[in-house]
């Protein structure tokens, strides 16, 4: 078992920043990749950018030049460092992690970010 416990969400103007961590505990080693998703009222869940253990990162497009993933392995610790946020923006934002030896996702329980116009 794996549990990830999120921090840093909360209210912000647009054009403003926020940064979100994720912090890893329990069977560490049977997760590799790491990352954040997002789900707005009435919309699907979506990946916003995930980084591996190697520090490989991708992101989802509306997020590109704008948000950046990185990855503290020795705090088991990944950050979303959020700039020049958009009301588009305004969801709940949840950490995840793949486990490398099953078919399950771990979730963390998730942070509010809302971006005021």
């Amino acid at each position: 078992q794996v549990q990830l416990v999120e921090s840093g969400g909360g209210l912000v103007q647009a054009g403003g920043s926020l940064r979100l961590s994720c912090s890893a505990s329990g069977n560490i080693f049977s997760i590799n990749a790491m990352g954040w998703y997002r789900q707005a009222p009435g919309k699907q869940r979506e990946l916003v950018a995930s980084i591996t253990r190697g520090g490989n990162s991708n992101y989802a497009d509306s997020v590109k030049g704008r948000f950046t993933i990185s990855r503290d392995n020795a705090k088991n610790t990944v950050y979303l460092q959020m700039n020049s946020l958009k009301p588009e923006d305004t969801a709940v934002y949840y950490c995840n992690a793949p486990s490398l030896v099953s078919t399950i996702h771990y979730w963390g329980q998730g942070t509010q970010v809302t971006v005021s116009s």
